[in-house]
């Protein structure tokens, strides 16, 4: 071997090694890995930052803060909300929701579709008083399977399309995934809530609640919008919607003064309000399962591009320029544009008007406003902001726009009227122009340290297959397979990008697996189409342990697990997943 292949393999060996055990940023060693390849002369200096300019990369972070745009807009949780029960049997919520998170997996990219539906099962699960470990694996498992059945519902099939631009002249299509996809993620749906979840140890337990202002209940005034003198409804027939959402209805407001007891037969009448005590996210979602509003809503409306709203929890120290005076003597609404939408003192319920109770030192405010009012508003009360405790409010008056322009988006790059990132690009700015995303959240969208990583991995993967080391890594494989019919060596391939995807974040594992991929089709003068889909696939089941994808890692606190639990799943399942995609492979991509 030269000086370049030799270095070059000692460099991905340690990389390898620290990614393996976890105690370092994977972004920080990627960049230094970066840095010294370009030091040692391994990367050409007019390549070393060219990673961060690719396509793949681009893709990443636009379909990230498309996402969040989708989820801002209240288009997700509409769909959510239409299929999700707690009275469904376990079998029945577990289907469903791997269902689910696997279509929105491949719409939204998966990590964002199991940071939707998790709290959705969480609640499901307290409500069935169940533990939500047996459901939110297969539903994690479920979001990964689903991303592989378009090009935007994984990194990895990104990658995949982009190097396949690089190596062949054209990448991968939208939905040249959808196939094989489609096949392994029906047969992982299936197995994980036939059979599954039962393979998992029945010693779980809900996560320990949360303390101190995680559990703050909140009594908070909401606005009746237009009532219909045709359908009347009374407070009553709200009740279930407000059990479901976890809110308690305490109260109603006419003319403003508040009727005796709990009306619950009283008539709703336009403009009325309703007091509810819940905590920040109860009281948000069902604000908009029963279409209502809050107090000064037309103040902070600024129609289709208006800015998108916040919920902050904040905690009124004894020097705190409102202690002694309320909301409305501090005229907050119209001097600072921001709502106190609600108040928690120490979980007594507030008997007053919200707006008109004096404010006692300990209250945590519930503030209503853009991040920039809020920010002024907080410093003007001397109020100080809870770390962690901020709730956007979803604008459900822009789902339309939001569905209409992502479909757009993905009919162009579809009928090659424009290019993918371009497309994306342009979906973005609309949503940033109508106020879906805010300018903070176009930034806070995007997962940066995977930003960092591929943009460092890419001119070193690069590096590796121009000097020769993939092929001498196909040779190997060939060697090895001698003799063996080619789907056996794509077997073997697979099995070892899955591998090797269970241990290390699956861009890097594809970074290193495409170029082999290639290159073993090349010496076995095969389509290189096949290998190429394999890796893609491969990659993205990473089912064994919590490390190997992003899903995994998330649902180990909520869900009490332990490393050696998801083997009890994974194993199974990455099997299976052999046994279909490979047969799938061989149909749609012949060799």
């Amino acid at each position: 071997m030269t000086f370049d292949q030799t270095a070059l393999f000692v460099l991905f060996g340690v990389v390898f090694a620290l990614l393996i055990w976890g105690r370092v940023r994977f972004d920080l060693i990627a960049f230094s890995a970066l840095v010294l390849g370009a030091l040692l002369g391994l990367v050409p200096s007019h390549e070393i930052f060219s990673g961060f300019g690719h396509s793949a990369v681009i893709i990443i972070a636009l379909v990230l803060i498309v996402s969040r745009g989708l989820m801002n807009s209240g288009a997700v949780e509409l769909i959510a909300g239409h299929v999700l029960s707690a009275s469904r049997s376990l079998s029945g919520h577990v289907g469903l929701m791997a269902l689910v998170g696997a279509g929105l997996s491949g719409i939204i990219n998966n990590v964002a579709a199991l940071a939707l539906l998790m709290p959705l099962d969480l609640e499901a699960a307290r409500k069935a008083e169940r533990s939500p470990g047996l459901s939110l694996m297969p539903l994690s498992f479920a979001t990964i399977l689903g991303g592989m059945i378009t090009l935007i519902g994984t990194p990895p099939n990104i990658v995949i399309a982009e190097y396949r631009s690089d190596a062949l002249g054209a990448p991968f299509s939208m939905f040249d995934f959808t196939p094989v996809g489609l096949l392994v993620a029906v047969g992982g749906i299936a197995f994980v809530t036939l059979v599954g979840w039962r393979l998992l140890p029945d010693h779980f337990r809900v996560p320990p609640k949360q303390e101190g202002f995680a559990e703050s209940l909140y009594s908070a005034e909401l606005k009746v919008g237009k009532i219909s003198e045709d359908k009347p409804l009374t407070v009553g027939d709200l009740y279930p919607v407000a059990e479901d959402k976890d809110v308690a209805i305490i109260g109603l407001i006419r003319n403003g003064r508040r009727i005796r007891g709990f009306a619950r037969r009283e008539p709703i009448k336009s403009d009325d309000f309703l007091v509810v005590e819940g905590d920040p996210k109860a009281i948000e979602a069902f604000i908009g399962a029963a279409r209502l509003d809050f107090a000064g809503s037309e103040r902070h409306k600024g129609g289709l591009t208006g800015s998108a709203l916040s919920l902050i929890e904040a905690i009124a120290p004894d020097n705190a320029r409102i202690i002694g005076s309320s909301a409305f003597d501090m005229r907050l609404l119209y001097g600072q544009s921001v709502t106190l939408l609600g108040i928690s003192r120490q979980g007594r319920r507030i008997q007053k008007r919200v707006r008109h109770e004096k404010i006692r030192p300990g209250d945590v405010l519930l503030l209503l406003g853009t991040q920039d009012r809020l920010d002024n508003a907080c410093s003007w009360l001397g109020v100080l902001p809870l770390e962690g405790r901020k709730t956007g409010m979803i604008q459900r008056g822009k789902a339309r726009l939001a569905i209409a322009g992502f479909v757009l988006a993905i009919a162009a790059a579809v009928a090659g009227l424009a290019y993918l990132p371009v497309a994306l690009a342009a979906c973005v700015i609309l949503y940033a122009a109508s106020g879906l995303v805010s300018g903070s959240d176009v930034y806070n969208s995007v997962e940066w340290k995977v930003i960092v990583l591929l943009g460092s991995l890419i001119p070193l993967g690069q590096a590796f297959e121009s000097a020769g080391n993939a092929q001498l890594i196909a040779d190997g494989i060939v060697t090895v397979t001698a003799g063996a019919p080619a789907w056996v060596t794509l077997s073997v391939l697979m099995i070892v990008t899955m591998t090797l995807s269970d241990f290390l974040n699956n861009v890097a594992t594809c970074l290193i697996a495409a170029p082999i991929s290639v290159q073993i089709a090349n010496t076995l003068g095969v389509n290189p189409d096949p290998f190429l889909m394999g890796v893609a696939v491969a990659a993205s089941c990473a089912f064994l342990t919590p490390i190997g994808h992003k899903n995994n890692t998330i649902i180990m606190g909520p869900g009490g697990y332990r490393f050696g639990d998801y083997w009890r799943i994974g194993l199974p399942l990455e099997i299976l997943v052999l046994v279909i995609a490979i047969p799938a492979i061989l149909v749609f991509w012949p060799l």
